[in-house]
């Protein structure tokens, strides 16, 4: 995940947001006098970004927002910048428009405040402007202020596609939110909110902890209908932050459970002001794992294999590397028993901060806030360095990537065997071969494809597997002989899977990269990277939800794919070089319609007879790896 090169310098932000906050209110009008609502009341500001592919499910929250509407309790106040191409449907009695509008939110209406062209929603400038306007012209005793869009957890929301693609990253957010409010006279928000994927993390509650008392957002992806904004009705009468907040993540968990995707879903309701100590907690856990370097490294490359993950992807170079904060210190201070006061500490301060939180089956466990930990420094994106604060976090993962550069040879991944050993039996393959030490091991994988007539290989999927550590030194992998196929009742195509079993919720997470190609760009070289996450239940395989997440490559930002049905939509194949390199490749010369509703998936067994390729790796905390592998017919 690389964010987004170019950046704005966090003091021409300030000083830009201040100039535009006052030129705009003087040419609005705004009131400085204007009159508060009552005791109890709020005003909730909402930050679309919907000049983007996700702008059909912003216009349906927006719908939302006019199901409550603004009333002598609350204000609801909406900047949306819409897109040319996505949608053309009416919203609230407004005709479709192209670029920005200014909208107060009626019951079944709204009005329009002011038409704003074409602006730039990542231009902070324009997120502070909004934040002291709205403030200044509806005051109340409470402010809330949602922003919506793809998310990429630190890197930042958006981008805006009329605007080069240009996103808020966490900084400009940061001081859009200090320039705006202190415009506004006001100390801080009430309630943040992320509609938008992966925003639940460390880093984003820590840089955003002196803006606003409470922080709502999502560890994983979200799926495309997001929040129901009707749960706004809560603020029609005087309620508190941590009250409406809970009404939020009731609504999105009660919507997502009647769109059938409640399974992989999270939502999290932290408390900024406890931040703070969970600041201290992580900077005493973290300098820890340093002090101790190499001695903990493994134990902690063990430790991240197993834990929850968020916007996982089986390419490596389109995974978010986010992971479980709260499991990930647990799991560590249960094995390294020299750093579990640290740990445990950490872990109470997230509890303590986390006030509420929704979790799916496949999400089970989810602690509320995740942490940015790429398992090798090539997957590490040097910007984070740059964050503050980062709790001591950045100069651990520092620390962690040296004592993998520093493996003895003798100590790394190493089988000592040429070729793995297999079976069949219990309905499927084993294949297990012996290594020379457990040491420095952090995980173990099978992979596995067809063998073509010319001898190339046609990947299938990659599960885990398991390595010994009772000294016996043998990795072993099992493989159900099934794979899935996606069909459109015309074409049937074989997709490569990433699974992970969750043996206690019962399930099995998928992930599937893909490519879509719009109907002017198929058979071109242009498409769009796709995220295919399903769940199943772990015993059945039974598909219990699919969702198709666009990914952008070039900011790293995740949201729900849209699709025209005259597109087509195409697993990504894996390439193996003659060097050993991989690469995803995306060909639109066979595909399927994407009409993503009407796809249907389905667990096949391979034949007797099939020629079958399969692997064996385990892999150090360094990022070594070693492989056997095997070439059978299947009986």
């Amino acid at each position: 995940m690389t964010p987004q090169s170019a950046r704005r310098k966090v003091g021409g932000v300030l000083t830009v947001g201040l100039i535009l906050v006052s030129v705009s209110a003087c040419s609005l009008g705004v009131k400085t006098d204007a009159t508060p609502k009552g005791t109890g009341s709020w005003t909730v500001l909402t930050y679309s970004i919907a000049d983007t592919d996700l702008e059909p499910s912003m216009m349906d929250d927006i719908d939302e927002m006019g199901k409550v509407g603004s009333n002598e309790n609350l204000s609801i106040i909406a900047l949306v910048d819409r897109a040319a191409d996505y949608s053309s449907d009416s919203v609230l009695g407004l005709d479709d428009w192209t670029g920005g509008k200014l909208l107060e939110i009626n019951k079944g209406s709204a009005t329009e405040l002011e038409d704003l062209g074409d602006i730039n929603t990542g231009d902070p400038a324009v997120l502070a402007d909004f934040i002291t306007r709205g403030i200044a012209k509806y005051p109340a005793d409470n402010y809330a202020l949602i922003i919506s869009d793809h998310g990429s957890s630190w890197p930042g929301v958006g981008g805006d596609e009329s605007s080069d693609s240009d996103l808020l990253t966490l900084a400009e957010i940061d001081a859009a939110l200090a320039s705006g409010l202190a415009a506004a006279g006001v100390d801080k928000l009430d309630l943040l909110g992320f509609d938008a994927c992966l925003m639940a993390t460390y880093e984003v509650a820590s840089t955003l902890a002196p803006r606003a008392d409470l922080l709502l957002a999502s560890q994983d992806l979200e799926p495309g209908h997001g929040w129901d904004y009707a749960a706004l009705a809560t603020a029609s009468e005087p309620v508190d932050g941590p009250t409406l907040g809970r009404a939020l993540l009731n609504g999105f968990a009660a919507q997502a459970a009647a769109e059938g995707n409640e399974e992989s879903i999270t939502l999290s309701l932290v408390d900024l002001a406890r931040m703070p100590a969970v600041d201290e907690a992580l900077a005493k856990f973290s300098a820890a794992l340093v002090q101790r370097g190499s001695a903990v490294a493994p134990i902690v490359g063990v430790s991240l294999a197993s834990t929850l993950g968020f916007g996982r992807s089986a390419d490596p170079s389109q995974d978010s590397h986010m992971t479980d904060l709260g499991i990930l210190a647990g799991e560590i201070g249960v094995k390294a028993l020299d750093v579990s006061e640290a740990a445990d500490a950490l872990v109470r301060s997230i509890n303590d901060a986390v006030l509420d939180k929704v979790d799916g089956i496949a999400t089970l466990g989810a602690t509320g806030l995740a942490i940015y930990f790429p398992p090798q420094q090539d997957y590490f994106a040097a910007e984070y360095l740059d964050l503050d604060p980062t709790g001591g976090w950045g100069a651990f993962l520092t620390s962690y990537y040296g004592a993998g550069k520093s493996i003895p040879a003798n100590k790394r991944a190493q089988f000592t065997t040429a070729a793995g050993e297999v079976t069949f039996a219990d309905d499927g393959l084993y294949i297990s071969a012996p290594f020379a030490s457990a040491d420095n091991l952090a995980a173990a994988s099978i992979r596995y494809g067809l063998v073509e007539t010319d001898g190339s290989i046609t990947f299938l999927g990659q599960e885990e597997a398991s390595f010994s550590t009772d000294g016996s030194g043998v990795a072993k992998g099992y493989f159900d002989l099934t794979t899935m196929t996606i069909s459109d009742d015309t074409d049937t195509v074989n997709a490569y899977l990433k699974l992970l079993t969750d043996k206690v919720a019962g399930v099995t997470t998928i992930t599937v990269p893909m490519a879509y190609y719009a109907p002017n760009g198929v058979g071109g070289d242009i498409y769009q990277d796709v995220l295919l996450s399903i769940t199943t239940d772990a015993e059945t395989q039974e598909v219990l939800t699919e969702t198709y997440y666009a990914f952008n490559a070039d900011l790293g930002t995740y949201g729900e794919l849209t699709t025209d049905p005259d597109g087509i939509i195409v697993p990504e194949v894996l390439n193996i070089l003659e060097d050993g390199t991989e690469e995803w490749l995306a060909t639109s010369d066979y595909g399927l319609y994407a009409d993503l509703p009407s796809l249907r998936y389905e667990f096949v067994r391979l034949a007797p007879g099939t020629s079958l390729y399969i692997e064996l790796n385990v892999t150090d905390f360094g990022g070594n790896t070693s492989t056997v592998s095997a070439y059978v017919i299947l009986p």
